[in-house]
């Protein structure tokens, strides 16, 4: 070999023995051993989420106490959030959703001339099921949870109020506006039951119905006195 190749294999094998002998270096220098005991440590619990999600369960309300104070004019400002898919005028066209003229109590997926998606047909069990109140306050809240598989994207209404508003303003839409709910049966479902009987302690009677006397209890005798006869 002549000079010029010694020469670069020597620079070579001078480059390597330096970039060994650096890291060597380094290595001992700021290695640091790994502690016996962590300083912090972050345990997850497994289920948390799960069950903090089944404790805030979410609570279905009957919108029907509601619609007899709703607002149907604040119900219209609301329907701004419906405009860009829908229109509510009566002959109005359809657009990404359907024609909304006389909605309450129209058989679910019948409206003419619009395609609805499979799962609004299946949710329809052939147009048998009708758009009442409830169908219309549960799909407004949570569409896709409602019926699912509908091609509505729509996130959902989440305030009672509002939705109350705007079922009523949507329920004045129409030749024949559906009756309202009735005030009394409706005050009935959404009161908690009443009049339900407490259930007496274990080991305690009953107490007695009004009208009725308690019943009698037997005297015990006196120390060294007979038992009266039976």
């Amino acid at each position: 070999m002549n000079s010029y190749v010694n020469m670069g294999v020597g620079a070579f094998l001078g480059t390597v023995f330096v970039l060994m002998s650096v890291s060597i270096a380094s290595e001992g220098i700021f290695h640091s051993e790994a502690p016996e005991k962590e300083g912090f440590a972050i345990v997850a619990e497994e289920g948390t989420s799960e069950a903090g999600a089944g404790g805030a369960a979410e609570v279905e309300v009957d919108i029907k106490p509601l619609l007899l104070k709703a607002d149907a004019a604040a119900g219209e400002a609301v329907f701004k959030k419906c405009a860009s898919c829908h229109t509510a005028d009566k002959g109005g066209a359809n657009k990404v959703g359907p024609n909304l003229w006389g909605l309450v109590n129209r058989p679910i997926a019948s409206h003419e001339g619009f395609s609805y998606s499979a799962g609004m047909k299946t949710f329809s069990e052939g147009s048998k099921v009708v758009w009442d109140y409830d169908h219309l306050s549960f799909f407004i809240e949570a569409p896709k949870k409602h019926v699912p598989g509908t091609a509505m994207g729509f996130a959902g209404v989440k305030k009672p109020d509002e939705r109350a508003n705007l079922i009523a303003w949507l329920r004045e839409q129409a030749d024949s506006p559906a009756a309202l709910p009735d005030a009394s049966a409706a005050a009935a479902e959404a009161a908690p039951a009443a009049g339900a009987e407490a259930k007496p302690a274990e080991g305690q009677a009953a107490p007695a119905a009004e009208g009725q006397a308690a019943p009698a209890t037997e005297a015990k005798p006196a120390e060294g006195q007979p038992a009266p006869a039976q």
